[in-house]
C-alpha cells in the first residue's frame, strides 16, 4: 500500500511541478489567444484514465496506507498521517482554486472573445495556487518516503 501511495503521490506532485517549472513558464512567451487555447486544450486532455488513476489513487492509497500502519506498524503512523493531511491540503487547493479557474477559462469560449482579459483573470492566480499545491503534494511525497525509511 505504501509503495503504491508513494508512486501515485509522486506522479501527482511531479505533474504539478512540471506545470510550475515548464508549462506555465513556457506559456509566458506566447500571446494571449495562444495561451488561452493551449490551457483550454490541456483542461480537456488532462482528464484521461492515466491521470485519473493517479489523481484518485494517490489520496485513497495514502489513506489505505495509514489504516494499514495504524493496525500494524505504529512507527509509520505519523509520517503517513502527515502525508494524508498534506494531500488533503493539495486537493482542497485544487478543488477550491485551480478547478474553478479552469472552468472559468473554459467558459470563456474557444476562441475567447477577449483573450487578454481571460488570461489576466486566470494566469496569476492559477500559477500561485499551483505552486501552493505543488509544495503540499511534494511534502506529502516526502512524508511517505520518510514513512518508508521508518522501521
Amino acid at each position: 500500500m505504501l509503495i503504491a501511495a508513494i508512486i501515485t503521490t509522486g506522479l501527482v506532485a511531479g505533474l504539478f511541478f512540471g506545470f510550475a517549472c515548464a508549462v506555465m513558464t513556457g506559456l509566458r512567451r506566447v500571446d494571449d489567444a495562444q495561451f488561452v487555447a493551449v490551457m483550454q486544450a490541456i483542461n480537456v486532455r488532462i482528464l484521461n484514465g492515466w491521470f485519473l488513476l493517479c489523481f484518485v489513487g494517490a489520496p485513497l492509497l495514502t489513506v489505505a496506507a495509514l489504516i494499514v500502519a495504524i493496525f500494524g506498524d505504529s512507527g509509520r503512523v505519523w509520517p503517513i498521517g502527515a502525508a494524508v493531511g498534506l494531500t488533503a491540503v493539495s486537493y482542497l487547493i485544487t478543488a477550491a482554486a485551480n478547478v474553478p479557474l479552469n472552468n472559468a477559462l473554459d467558459a470563456a469560449g474557444s476562441p475567447a472573445a477577449d483573450p487578454s482579459a481571460v488570461r489576466a483573470r486566470f494566469e496569476g492566480p492559477w500559477v500561485r495556487w499551483n505552486i501552493a499545491r505543488t509544495l503540499a503534494s511534494t511534502g506529502a511525497f516526502g512524508a511517505l518516503l520518510l514513512a518508508l525509511a521508518v522501521s
